[in-house]
């Protein structure tokens, strides 16, 4: 009985796992109720995956109102992998959280910020699963609410400023977003997503629903932050606590990604977009100064934090690259970069901040020499930035090959130099910090450093081990991005 309702679980739990959690007064009880509530996630998102899997997609009507009228829960190949990266990232960086947050955090504000932390999760999972468009603006807002929150209570004064600015980019990106959902209302009569896809293929002026797609992509590029609408996210990845970085790089912007995945190639259709509506050399341009321009800022960054924020709009740059291919290879490429990325910089954003954790230290200079007091620690570092740069033998390396074999095949060889050209970038900024904390003496600001708890150093080495793994073991990443892309682009030459 309890199998036929896991969609609802999915987001339901951790909707009411806040409200529990925001009625503790103390911190370890509230991370310890979050902690059940994460780890519960990925069991169910892994349940459905194997009930998609063994039988298709899945079909889940609330309110007793079947689809198209009513709100449907539609669980298929690519949701359920999403809901299980999402979930299961979601339950790392909680099993990290305690001791970093309360390091950063005042005691009575931590059982606010893991009501917060649920709230977001379970908006991010609900626009991974739901079938509804409007739906998936009202999940939108809740992430949305749940993560300015999670940013604002960052020490730094300035993470309130940056919370702001992602309250005012993120609204005009709801905005937008709805104007599209209208827009695609008037034309269809529908807010289910498989319902508009039948009934667009009948409108025959196609005026409106270009600015529908339009309305749609921009709302959701800033959610995404693809460039140049990417400006909110520096500081707010750069101010916010680090477990609430972590948590954000490796999950809100890949789901933002899968839903202008959907409305590209499920809703409107590969052949409309770029085809008749020619979308694809915007999104190449786009695309192209994405992995260019933000990797050369980067490297001039003085906080790191700061620095793998810019790093993060160059990765998504790779991940809209593989959409705008609109090939196989490409697509694979592009869709397995949102696994590995999210692997890769959630071990980053972790690592730095164990650092943060034992020292204090934000900013590259005063990192003179970290390697040689925090080995294991900058160890992962490494690890993750190779992943990062694209290295043979790690995960990155395998979405940059995909990305390269696709753009070979449209026999754009300038394309296959760009994507070299921007990891060469990425060596230079983390090289940069790499030279700093192995090849300096130490400095003043490591005289006195904390142990790193072994939770935190844990998760951190795990996803560092992930980044080779997943290197070698390609079945789970490109091997569900190839189908998943084989099934976007059914029928499309």
């Amino acid at each position: 009985m309890i199998l036929e309702h896991l969609p609802a679980l999915q987001v339901v739990v951790p909707l009411l796992g806040s409200v529990v959690v925001a009625l503790v007064r103390r911190g370890t009880t509230a991370w310890a109720i979050s902690l059940v509530v994460c780890w519960t996630m990925p069991v169910i998102a892994m349940s459905l995956l194997n009930q998609v899997l063994a039988g298709g997609p899945i079909s889940y009507a609330l309110g007793g109102w079947e689809p198209p009228i009513g709100i449907e829960y539609r669980v298929d190949q690519a949701s359920a992998f999403l809901l299980v990266l999402v979930s299961l990232m979601a339950a790392l960086v909680m099993t990290y959280a305690p001791r970093s947050l309360a390091s950063e955090i005042a005691p009575y504000r931590l059982p606010w910020y893991y009501s917060m932390y649920l709230i977001c999760l379970s908006g991010l999972l609900g626009m991974a699963i739901t079938g509804d468009a409007f739906n998936v603006f009202v999940f939108m807002e809740i992430s949305s609410l749940a993560t300015y929150v999670m940013i604002a209570l960052g020490r730094d004064r300035r993470a309130l400023i940056s919370a702001y600015q992602y309250l005012i980019v993120g609204t005009i990106g709801a905005t937008f977003y709805v104007i599209g959902v209208g827009l695609l209302f008037v034309l269809t009569g529908s807010l289910n997503l498989v319902d508009i896809a039948a009934r667009l293929g009948d409108v025959e002026n196609s005026r409106p629903a270009i600015a529908a797609l339009a309305f749609l992509t921009v709302g959701i590029g800033l959610k995404l932050a693809l460039f140049p609408l990417h400006l909110w996210l520096p500081n707010a990845y750069a101010f916010a606590p680090s477990v609430a970085t972590a948590f954000l790089a490796s999950t809100a912007t890949k789901v933002a990604v899968y839903l202008l995945l959907r409305i590209m190639f499920s809703v409107f259709g590969v052949a409309v977009v770029f085809g008749e509506f020619r979308a694809a050399g915007i999104l190449f341009i786009l695309s192209v100064l994405a992995m260019l321009a933000p990797s050369i800022v980067a490297i001039f960054q003085d906080n790191v934090k700061r620095m793998l924020a810019y790093s993060s709009v160059a990765q998504i740059g790779y991940i809209t690259l593989g959409i705008a291919l609109a090939n196989q290879s490409g697509l694979t490429g592009g869709i397995s970069h949102i696994f590995n990325h999210a692997l890769i910089k959630a071990c980053l954003f972790l690592a730095i901040g164990c650092v943060v954790y034992s020292t204090g230290i934000t900013k590259v200079a005063d990192m003179a020499g970290v390697g040689r007091k925090m080995p294991l620690t900058m160890g992962a570092f490494v690890i993750a930035g190779m992943g990062l740069i694209g290295v043979p033998g790690t995960a990155g390396f395998v979405s940059k090959w995909y990305l390269i074999a696709g753009a070979l095949e449209r026999d754009m060889w300038w394309l296959a130099a760009v994507i070299v050209v921007s990891s060469l970038l990425a060596v230079l900024y983390i090289g940069r910090i790499v030279e700093v904390a192995w090849f300096r003496e130490p400095g003043a600001a490591l005289a006195d450093i904390k142990q790193v708890p072994p939770e935190m150093m844990a998760v951190t080495w795990l996803l560092a081990g992930a980044t080779i793994w997943f290197g070698f073991d390609t079945q789970i990443t490109a091997g569900v991005a190839g189908q998943a892309a084989q099934i976007l682009l059914a029928g499309y030459p």
